[in-house]
């Protein structure tokens, strides 16, 4: 599928590792500094609010720009920002608000790092072949986001602290030099001056006239509204109700990958099967149930059935929506907009469901 989409790839793996890594030792680092729920619940906000503030920008911007550039330099951004995070732990001048802070800041990054990264896929790739490379970046972020790094992360959070976060900052280094060795073509050009405000009004009203992407994206924010509060806390629930470690922390997280393992190894067999909605209504269910089962087991095998059962879904639901089939008829120069869209109405419903949290 040609050089750009390996170096792509590549860089996938190991920045996915990154963000596994600190999936888990986030989490533990702000358990470690309160055992207060509100602000163990307002570090997941801050990570989550800047998809709110700014993630409909950073898909103007994606479609404005050298997208190659703008993860780069982002991914650069959030290393130095980790290395002041590190410099304060090694030093004992860390402290719930210097957290606090960090989180934000590499939120805030992640929105114009992620945005920008899902277009350079269709820019590297032939449309026939998305459905290919689509798969392998999931599997990507299936193996090293999901399964991989939060073992890691938590595992090496009980070495020292620091250590999770300079091992994510070496990633972001690493998958910043793959990007950069990149030939992507030029964006096309467009006729006349564009501006922020009248790009975005534009595309909302694009996005509610495709059927396919409204849909997607009112699916999403549905899927997302109710799990994000409970995802929030889960170090605390981890430790005080399951009487949990760092590792078995780590070892939460982990098992929904499996389960989304499980879950995307099935999904061909299940989308000769059902029908979208039938997936999304069961979907719904296992969502209720899972809030349900959590509530009541303080027992942590049954938590990590629980969480097993809803990797599947959530994969096949991940499975489902990259295979919907909008990308393959987008103009390149809606990709910022999209993916911004599809990322955004997930992260953005955050705020409120954190809050809950």
């Amino acid at each position: 599928m040609g050089t750009p989409f390996r170096w792509l790839v590549g860089s996938a793996w190991i920045g996915n590792l990154g963000d596994g890594i600190a999936l888990a030792a986030g989490p533990l680092l702000v358990a470690s500094q309160t055992s207060d729920p509100l602000l163990v619940a307002l570090a997941g906000l801050l990570q989550r609010l800047p998809w709110l503030v700014f993630g409909l920008h950073a898909g103007v911007l994606a479609d404005r720009v050298d997208r190659r550039l703008v993860v780069i330099a982002v991914d650069l951004l959030r290393a130095a920002v980790l290395v002041v995070l590190v410099a304060a732990l090694v030093t004992g001048a860390v402290d719930i608000p210097v957290v606090l802070v960090a989180m934000f800041l590499l939120g805030t990054a992640e929105v114009f790092v992620d945005t920008t990264s899902a277009t350079l896929l269709p820019m590297v790739v032939a449309r026939a072949d998305l459905g290919v490379g689509n798969a392998r970046m999931m599997t990507a972020r299936i193996t090293m986001n999901e399964l991989i790094g939060p073992s890691v992360g938590a595992a090496l959070f009980v070495l020292g602290m620091a250590w999770p976060f300079v091992v994510q900052a070496v990633c972001l280094l690493l998958g910043a030099l793959l990007v950069s060795r990149m030939v992507v073509p030029p964006l096309p050009a467009t006729e006349g001056p564009r501006h922020v405000l009248r790009d975005i009004a534009e595309g909302f009203r694009w996005t509610w006239g495709y059927p396919a992407v409204r849909t997607l994206t009112l699916a999403i924010v549905t899927f997302n509204v109710t799990w994000g509060a409970a995802w929030s806390v889960l170090v605390l629930y981890a430790s005080d109700r399951l009487g949990l470690g760092p590792i078995g922390f780590g070892l939460l997280t982990t098992v929904g990958a499996l389960g989304g393992i499980a879950g995307t190894a099935g999904y061909d067999w299940l989308e000769r099967h059902a029908s979208l909605a039938a997936i999304m209504r069961v979907g719904l269910v296992v969502e209720t149930l899972t809030h349900l089962g959590l509530a009541l087991t303080t027992t942590p095998w049954v938590a990590m059935v629980i969480l097993f059962v809803f990797g599947v879904h959530a994969f096949v639901w991940g499975r489902r929506r990259a295979r919907c089939g909008c990308a393959r008829c987008l103009p390149s120069c809606r990709d910022g907009w999209t993916a911004s869209t599809r990322s955004g109405s997930s992260a953005a419903s955050s705020p409120a469901r954190r809050s809950a949290g």
